[in-house]
This record gives structure tokens, sequence and C-alpha cells, in this order.
């Protein structure tokens, strides 16, 4: 991308929701008594200071590429941010818990990624990560679409991306490849979504990112237009709110051989 596009009070408008997902993720994570951590793409680190909570006798470290959500994080006795790339970070020592909330499908070449996180793990160590599989839901579908139309895909079209996540069979058979023993599953989320455009408010702060980053300010007011007319079809506002599914799909993974 050409500029840093995230918004941390965009994508914090739905933090409830957003972080049901990281506590079911570190709930399954068995580690007793760490002495790191790493939050790989930690965003603003609210959750990071979770895993200090977690862990009260870990060093806890969170990273992310984006300076302006790592301007939002506020470090403490044993818990530190820094910006960095999670394609290039390596760690000085061996950590032995890494996570990865709703990072990885921003990384094209993620699953090497995996592998050599994996290898930067204490014997023993844990991974855990959690990445959205809802690109074949309308949020997503009607948006590539979208992009792809006259109107818009001189503008768009080249960063219409497909389903850049696996499914929890491969990332097992991935992580048990690099010695791990792993736990990989999906849940779907039905989050219930209050106010007007609120599928479009979500997908702001998030999905709609590298087009909102292309586009000047008309530009991006007709493309919004453009997508609020489509999603309050797909996801019609009902009396008890929005009904928004969302599917995630999670593994968590323990070193138990060297590579």
């Amino acid at each position: 991308m050409s500029r840093d596009v995230w918004d941390p009070a965009v994508y914090g408008r739905h933090a409830g929701e957003r972080s049901r997902a990281f506590f079911d993720l570190v709930a399954r994570i068995a580690a007793e008594r760490p002495r790191r951590v790493v939050d790989a793409g930690c965003g603003t680190g609210e959750l990071t200071a979770e895993l200090a909570r977690r862990w009260p006798g870990a060093d806890v470290h969170g990273f992310d590429s984006s300076p302006a959500m790592i301007g939002g994080a506020v470090a403490g006795d044993r818990l530190t941010f820094s910006v960095e790339d999670v394609t290039r970070w390596r760690p000085e020592a061996p950590v032995d818990v890494i996570v990865s909330n709703a990072v990885l499908q921003w990384v094209p070449g993620h699953r090497e990624v995996l592998s050599r996180w994996v290898g930067a793990l204490a014997p023993g160590g844990w991974l855990a990560f959690q990445v959205p599989g809802n690109f074949d839901a309308p949020s997503h579908a009607l948006v590539r679409g979208l992009c792809r139309t006259e109107r818009w895909r001189d503008r768009l079209a080249d960063l219409v991306r497909e389903a850049p996540v696996g499914d929890p069979a491969e990332y097992h058979e991935l992580l048990a490849g690099a010695g791990c023993e792993v736990d990989a599953w999906e849940t779907t989320y039905l989050h219930v979504l209050t106010g007007d455009d609120t599928v479009l408010g979500w997908i702001t702060g998030a999905a709609l990112r590298p087009m909102l980053d292309r586009l000047d300010s008309a530009e991006a007011d007709a493309f919004l237009g453009d997508c609020a007319a489509l999603l309050d079809e797909a996801y019609p506002r009902g009396p008890h709110g929005t009904l928004f599914p969302f599917r995630r799909v999670f593994a968590v993974a323990r070193k138990v051989t060297e590579e």
C-alpha cells in the first residue's frame, strides 16, 4: 500500500465483536508459565495487554506494521510494542507463545511465515492464529463484483482478492508437517449489528481499506455509496438488528519436535 491506511477509530467500531475470536483462540493455548510471548499484528494493543494478564510472569511484545495502530498502544510493565512487518520479523531468542489474530489474511506468503514461526518457537512452544474465512460471503463477494464493474474496474479491479486463506485441514497438515501437535477448527459467529449501514461500517475498517486508500475523497464517497446499496439488500435490517454471519478459521499448534 502507498501509505498507512489503518484508522484505529474505524477499525475499533466493532471491537467487542472482533475480540470474541481472540478470546476463543487464546483459551485453547495451554501454555502454563511462558517467559516470552509475542502478539504478531497486534493493532492498538488492547488485546496484547490481555496476554500479559493471562500470563503474569511473561514478557509480552506486540508488533504491527501500522504506525497509526501502534501509536495507540500503551506499553507497561512486561509489555512492549514496535512497528514491524510480519514477513520480516525475527525474534532475538526462541519464543514460548506466538499469537496472531486476524492478520495473516493480508499476507500472501503467510504459509511460509507460519513455518518460519514454528522454527522460532522454543521446544514445547505454542503458535496460535485465526483468520477470517468469510471471503465467499456477500460482504466480500459483492465488493469483488463491484470492483470489476465498468465504473470501477480501471481503478480497483487489480485489488480484488479471492479467498486468501486456507481451511482448517490445510493448516493442520502444514503445522503437523512442521513438527507440531495441532488443533484446527472453524466457527461461524452470528453478529447482531445495530444502526444504519452496519455491514458497510464493519468492512470499511478492514476489507475496504486498500480500495479507499487508492480513491480520492469524492471517488471514495461514490464507491461507498455503491457498496451500501448492495450490502443493504444482502443484509436487510430486521426488528432485532442486522444479522451478520462471520466465519473464522483457527489453529493452535504446540511444537513437539525439532526441525
